[in-house]
C-alpha cells in the first residue's frame, strides 16, 4: 500500500466520509461542478445546520475544500483523498483477481479430474455418487413407474 504523509487523511476517514449515502450523493453531485452549501443542501429533507454537519466530515476527509465569497461558502471535489481511495481499491481488486484466477484453476484441474475418474467408474457407482436429491428423486420415478406398471397388469 502505498506511504501517506502526515497531513493526508488516513484511508480510513475517507471510507467512512464516503460510507454516508447523504455525503456520497455530495460527492456525485461535486464530480460535476461546485456549487454552494444552498445548492448542495436543497435535495435532502434537512435543516442547513444538519448538513453542514456532513460537509465538515468531507472537508476534514480532504474530499472536498471550500472558500467563501461574501455569505457564499462554494465547495468543490478536491480529488487527492479519492486518488486514495483508488489506488487502494485497485490494489485490492488486483489481490483479488489473482486468487480468484487461482481458485478457477483448481476447480478447472478438479473437474477434470473428476470427470476422467467418474467415466472410469461402473453405471452403479454412478448413481451412488448422486447428490441425495437426485438419488431420491430417481427412486420415487422408480417407484411410480412400477406402480403404474403393477396397475396396468391388473
Amino acid at each position: 500500500m502505498p506511504q501517506h504523509e502526515g497531513n493526508d487523511p488516513s484511508l480510513t476517514e475517507v471510507f467512512q466520509a464516503l460510507a454516508d449515502p447523504t455525503r456520497l450523493a455530495v460527492v456525485e453531485r461535486l464530480s460535476v461542478s461546485p456549487a454552494s452549501a444552498s445548492q448542495l443542501a436543497a435535495p435532502f429533507a434537512m435543516a442547513l445546520p444538519s448538513f453542514m454537519q456532513h460537509m465538515g466530515v468531507l472537508e476534514r476527509a480532504q474530499i472536498v475544500t471550500s472558500h467563501k465569497f461574501g455569505r457564499v461558502r462554494t465547495y468543490q471535489l478536491a480529488p487527492s483523498s479519492l486518488q486514495l481511495a483508488s489506488v487502494w481499491l485497485a490494489e485490492f481488486r488486483n489481490h483479488w483477481e489473482r486468487r480468484f484466477d487461482q481458485l478457477d484453476h483448481f476447480l478447472i484441474t478438479r473437474n477434470h479430474l473428476t470427470n476422467h475418474e467418474q467415466a472410469a467408474k461402473p453405471t452403479a457407482n454412478k448413481l451412488r455418487n448422486q447428490p441425495r436429491t437426485s438419488r431420491e428423486t430417481n427412486r420415487e420415478t422408480n417407484r411410480e413407474t412400477n406402480r403404474e406398471t403393477n396397475q396396468g397388469a391388473s
